[in-house]
């Protein structure tokens, strides 16, 4: 098994897989979130064709059924998709009836404390914040900007070099940005329009290569698409970082428990303002670990990713 690195923060708890000091998988849970892989034991509800349970007021669609179980009756399921924050706030986490236990852990490894510098700092942790905000992944020959969607995740490939050689360079690194980003479920890559069959064989490869099973892809069309799918389980960092004001919110607050002590006033756009506002307990914590109180200013002119914390 893998080694990830973890790190429980204020409202969210990192995981990082390292490899030669630079982070080649991550994800981010976050706080009330039941992760995917964990048991629930409930009732079994229906509504209409559907079948659900409803644990602790979430409700877990069980889209392959509960053969033999009666509604109502009781019934063993494991978390197969968590909760997708994002675009579609409607759709519910899924599960899946087992009859022994089964459960698929979180990553195990080394916990890292939050209120010091670590191997996620060495690692890049920063650097991949950056990418999840901004949707720009650089490699050596051009850069990946990536579009999440309801329907699937789009990676467009820009650059200057030969085509052939940008679209298998291009290939290797959207491989690299899904795994670092955690993206899955549906993946559309629109690489440029590549002549030869050849070529667009040696793009496939690269895919094939470069990107961990499980997942299924096409062959790149003669117009430069190439469809991937992996198991979707949990959100991307790209997905968790459209709720932005959240997303900006909880790494500055990761930043100012490694960065400051005693008394400190955070300051920040208002939109990030209004999310510490409405999580006292986020201020409380952050509060006993810097070893001083912790009061909010609003700065409307600093960028939402610009918030940093002073002398309070």
């Amino acid at each position: 098994m893998p080694e990830w690195l973890i790190e429980r923060g204020i409202g969210e708890t990192r995981f990082a897989r390292i490899e030669r000091g630079e982070i080649v998988e991550a994800r981010i849970l976050l706080d009330g979130i039941v992760p995917a892989g964990s048991e629930l034991t409930a009732r079994l509800q229906r509504s209409g064709m559907q079948l659900f349970l409803t644990v602790d007021g979430q409700q877990y669609l069980l889209p392959d059924g509960a053969r033999g179980v009666a509604d109502g009756g009781q019934v063993r399921a494991q978390v197969v998709r968590e909760k997708i924050p994002g675009a579609e706030p409607w759709k519910r986490p899924l599960a899946r009836v087992v009859q022994a236990p089964s459960a698929e852990p979180l990553p195990d490894g080394q916990e890292l404390p939050l209120t010091v510098k670590n191997e996620l700092d060495a690692a890049g942790w920063d650097d991949l914040i950056d990418e999840a905000r901004t949707g720009i992944v650089q490699f050596e020959s051009g850069e990946l900007r990536i579009f999440p969607t309801p329907a699937m995740t789009l990676i467009d490939v820009d650059g200057t070099d030969d085509l052939t050689r940008l679209a298998t360079s291009a290939a290797r690194s959207a491989c690299r940005a899904i795994l670092r980003l955690g993206i899955a479920g549906s993946i559309g890559i629109d690489f440029p329009t590549l002549g030869g069959k050849q070529a667009r064989a040696q793009v496939a490869s690269e895919i094939d290569q470069n990107l961990q099973q499980p997942f299924e892809r096409t062959m790149l069309n003669g117009f430069g698409f190439l469809q991937i799918v992996r198991p979707r389980r949990h959100a991307s960092l790209l997905e968790l970082a459209q709720d932005r004001a959240a997303f900006e919110a909880r790494a500055l607050l990761r930043r100012i428990a490694k960065d400051r002590t005693g008394p400190t006033r955070l300051v920040a756009r208002p939109s990030v303002v209004a999310v510490l506002e409405r999580q006292s307990d986020w201020l409380a914590m952050l509060a006993r670990q810097i070893g001083g109180q912790v009061t909010l200013r609003s700065e409307a002119t600093l960028p939402i990713h610009g918030g940093y914390g002073e002398a309070g």
